[in-house]
């Protein structure tokens, strides 16, 4: 009998496919400690690992560890924008680009930027945007490119620091440092710089107060650059999970300028010899 040379032939064992299919995560408690041991309505912050200055082709960069969540920043210019029609000859131009890696999250995804990369990429320019001293580059963009590595909860509020970080590793003029915090909202209860199962599940029965906030802080000037929020909640808790959002960039503010002296003694030339 011929063989038909167009048709692909299937293994000759096959598997269903359900073998492969990801298992249901599992359900949060809300009440009792954290998963990984924190506690709850708590200002209580994943440690952060943080490094500058590790990708020698951009003119800065920045990398970010809190818990299994990564991110890497890049930042390239000032330069001369692309298009002229874009061109402002009084002040400069900020462009952003937030990218999750094919396997950051459980569920593998594409190189091909989709609509949640596009809507954090715009969260992320809005939060940043402020603090940058555009008049000082005029008819000139800025660009930041930030890669997660891997997704464990709280991208944005991270890569909102990491771009920062990055920004200041470049030396571009700002204002102030920009810093960021989350907080999952359940029920009565909230949880600081939630990880991912936490950011994705809904452990309270009730139907009040269910969301997420993050905020973009700059601590030094104590004024907010960016707040995104989702869900339901009330004026109360929502004014409640600012202020805990404030608290927890604080905590992070040290760490950050621990990590950004350490990259300038490390770029500063040595001490001549007289």
């Amino acid at each position: 009998m011929p063989t038909d040379t167009k048709r692909v032939r299937g293994p000759e064992v096959s598997q269903s496919p359900s073998l492969f299919s990801a298992k249901p995560a599992a359900a949060v408690p809300s009440r009792g400690p954290r998963e990984d041991g924190r506690q709850r309505d708590q200002v209580d912050v994943r440690p952060v690992f943080v490094r500058c200055g590790l990708v020698s082709q951009a003119k800065g960069s920045a990398y970010i560890e809190a818990g299994n969540t990564k991110l890497m920043c890049c930042v390239y210019g000032p330069k001369e924008t692309e298009r002229k029609d874009e061109t402002d000859m009084k002040c400069g131009r900020l462009t952003t680009d937030m990218r999750f890696a094919p396997f950051s999250c459980p569920e593998r995804g594409s190189w091909i930027q989709g609509s949640q990369d596009k809507d954090l990429s715009l969260m992320l320019q809005e939060s940043l945007q402020p603090a940058v001293c555009l008049h000082k580059y005029p008819r000139s963009q800025i660009e930041i490119n930030v890669m997660v590595l891997e997704n464990s909860g709280s991208v944005l509020a991270h890569a909102i620091t990491c771009a920062s970080l990055a920004l200041a590793d470049a030396g571009i003029e700002m204002y102030d440092l920009v810093l960021g915090c989350s907080i999952r909202q359940d029920g009565s209860s909230y949880v600081v710089d939630p990880s991912y199962a936490e950011q994705n599940s809904c452990s309270s029965d009730s139907n009040e107060n269910q969301g997420g906030l993050t905020v973009a802080f700059l601590p030094s000037l104590n004024q907010i650059s960016g707040l995104q929020s989702d869900g339901e909640m009330t004026e109360e808790t929502l004014t409640a999970g600012v202020r805990t959002c404030i608290e927890g960039c604080y905590k992070l503010y040290p760490v950050i300028q621990q990590a950004l002296a350490k990259a300038v003694r490390k770029a500063a030339p040595p001490p001549s010899e007289s």
